[in-house]
């Protein structure tokens, strides 16, 4: 089994101080380097809104200062990396995704203040914009994870199973990710896994892009995606993303780059994520 050798945790903490917003660096430094969670908590609280949600750029694609629902899913994750799953950002976070959600109780994929600041090209959404999957399900998922008990969360679960007992014939990968966080974490395990073995092949059908790869779907072992690929596929995908790191030391996005400030915060972001994977895989040598 192919391992990450210490010189190239180093390689990508030097990538770090030179490329990466302050926040990922003090991921990198609460995973890598035994740092405290509050100066991460610390970081993360610049980028919350009077409101409870989250923007300023946390989502590194939308630019603008307005809260956003996907924003809110990195500051869950962020929580929950800091070990801060009962933080009051929590709880804040819940009530802002029930003051926008929809009458069908998910949330949009983006709300149309995105268009009052710079964002990528493929964020765009009409006037009175729908609940999505994407991201109500991951933002469900993470919030049972954290065991919330915000009455938002009941609402936002029975739009997710309906989703599942009737799904569309050609989930996105986006969809699929959304789909496979909520089963990992909703607490009704016999029906996650009831929905997983109906899903399972097209799921697997959809797992896929030209940005995606078997790691995106299974970052650690134990959840459904890890199930949906296999140990094979995920051990070749393993030695591949050892492979992949740069000289400088970081690891690249695949999608497109369309202003030259989110590259370096892209990478940041997906270096520490690269690194946690292959450490959730037993894959870095101590």
């Amino acid at each position: 089994m192919r391992t990450l050798p210490a010189t190239a945790l180093a390689r990508a903490w030097e990538f770090m101080r030179l490329n990466a917003r302050v926040i990922d660096r003090r991921r990198f430094a609460l995973h890598f380097h035994g740092a405290p969670a509050a100066p991460l908590l610390a970081a993360l609280a610049a980028y919350e809104n009077p409101d409870g949600g989250y923007g300023h750029a946390l989502e590194p694609d939308l630019r603008g200062e307005a809260s956003q629902p996907v924003p809110a899913q990195h500051a869950l994750d962020v929580l929950h990396q800091a070990g801060a799953d009962d933080h009051p950002a929590v709880a804040r976070i819940a009530a802002h995704l029930a003051a926008i959600a929809t009458p069908d109780g998910g949330v949009p994929f983006v709300l149309p203040a995105v268009r009052d600041a710079p964002h990528a090209p493929w964020w765009q959404t009409p006037d009175d914009p729908p609940a999505a999957i994407n991201p109500t399900a991951t933002l469900a998922g993470m919030l049972h994870r954290a065991g919330s008990r915000h009455p938002w969360l009941a609402t936002a679960t029975a739009f997710c199973w309906r989703h599942l007992d009737d799904p569309p014939a050609d989930p996105g990968p986006y969809d699929v990710l959304a789909l496979l966080t909520f089963l990992d974490h909703v607490p009704d395990r016999a029906r996650a896994e009831a929905a997983f073995t109906r899903l399972r092949d097209a799921f697997a059908a959809h797992a896929r892009s030209d940005h995606h790869d078997v790691l995106d779907f299974a970052p650690a072992p134990g959840g459904f995606g890890h199930r949906l690929f296999g140990d094979a596929a995920v051990d070749a995908a393993l030695d591949a993303l050892i492979d992949a790191q740069h000289e400088d030391g970081g690891w690249d996005v695949r999608f497109l780059i369309w202003t030259p400030a989110t590259r370096p915060e892209w990478r940041g972001h997906v270096t520490v994520e690269r690194l946690r994977t292959l450490r959730a895989h037993n894959r870095l040598k101590p």
